[in-house]
């Protein structure tokens, strides 16, 4: 039976900065409609991909497809069919919020009737129409990313490509961008999404595939991936960070989990638990007879967190060097 074929298509992509190796063999299949997650921490080769996948940058080895075209070969068709926004907003401060819009549209070759129609169209469907004449320099970060986000859909593209857009943003900012994305994703735009924030991927992502040295370690839905780690989590809080390696290794053989996540700076001892209310009783007695303090203790759902630290041995915001160096990311229609 014949399927729909894939939004985004990569298969075994390389690519190196000198001996630096950004992407090794990367492969990633993407629905159409979807909304594709990719996590992992900076330069792990998640702004190499999107760069690959927008035909800004070329790739060593390997093959993609995007909206059904070759990212090689067909790169005006590929550009035709996508939208992007990067990690730094593509606006003109000086102009208003209309006249950015109206400007990118007639970036995209749109008559100057046809660009002021489709700006006014995106302002409404942004929540944006009220600001429409004010300068975007007066923006907060928020609106600046929603008014980043409807230049990016200047030509209602099949696939939109969001590289980290909620960076920066305080929580209220980054609520704005969720709420943005979701509405595009329900009305049937297929979003790649790469981010290290990881209630932002567990939020907005159908699916999610973890990248991490230029590798894809593992994929699929926020839910499977927690199942992966077991159920519940065990956290258990020091009064002396100092009591955390001795703590780790009583709270393991107390619990079974031979595994667990160390938290130093935090003081917190975190382990996979089967029987939720032993567990806490067991802990704490075990922990009285060793002499260890305990300022707090607590069960809760895994989340991707958990997920990340076991898979990668990091957090997702590590501090590691750039995948790429550094280089302007246009906007893919304004490239001819």
């Amino acid at each position: 039976m014949r399927t729909e074929q894939p939004a985004i298509e990569a298969e075994g992509v390389r690519k190196s900065f000198g001996t630096k190796i950004a992407l090794d063999d990367f492969s990633l299949t993407v629905p159409r409609g979807t909304v594709q997650g990719l996590l992992g921490p900076n330069g792990a080769g998640k702004t190499t991909l999107v760069r690959i996948l927008t035909t800004l940058s070329r790739m060593d080895g390997g093959r993609a497809r995007v909206g059904g075209h070759d990212v090689m070969t067909e790169r005006s068709r590929v550009r035709a069919s996508i939208g992007l926004t990067g990690q730094r907003t593509a606006l003109d401060e000086i102009l208003t919020a209309r006249q950015n819009l109206q400007t990118f549209g007639r970036l995209f070759h749109l008559t100057r009737k046809e660009a002021a129609v489709r700006a006014d169209q995106l302002l409404e469907q942004f929540s944006l129409t009220d600001s429409a004449e004010v300068q975007v320099k007066t923006f907060s970060g928020g609106m600046q990313r929603r008014l980043d986000l409807a230049s990016s859909m200047i030509l209602a593209p099949q696939v939109l490509f969001l590289d980290e857009p909620t960076t920066g943003l305080d929580p209220r900012g980054r609520r704005e961008v969720w709420d943005a994305v979701l509405t595009l994703a329900a009305g049937g735009t297929t979003v790649l999404l790469t981010t290290h924030y990881l209630d932002e991927a567990d939020r907005l992502s159908d699916r999610i595939a973890v990248i991490d040295q230029g590798r894809r370690i593992v994929e699929d839905t926020p839910e499977g991936l927690k199942r992966m780690i077991g159920g519940d989590r065990l956290d258990v809080v020091l009064h002396d960070s100092a009591d955390v390696a001795r703590a780790a290794q009583l709270v393991a053989a107390a619990t079974g989990d031979t595994d667990p996540q160390v938290d130093a700076d935090g003081a917190r001892v975190s382990v996979a638990v089967t029987d939720r209310v032993s567990a806490i009783g067991t802990v704490i007695r075990a922990a009285e007879e060793a002499g260890i303090g305990v300022a707090d203790i607590a069960l809760r759902q895994p989340t991707l967190d958990d997920v990340f630290l076991r898979l990668t041995g990091r957090p997702a915001d590590a501090d590691t060097d750039a995948d790429e160096p550094p280089s302007a990311i246009m906007k893919e229609g304004a490239l001819s």
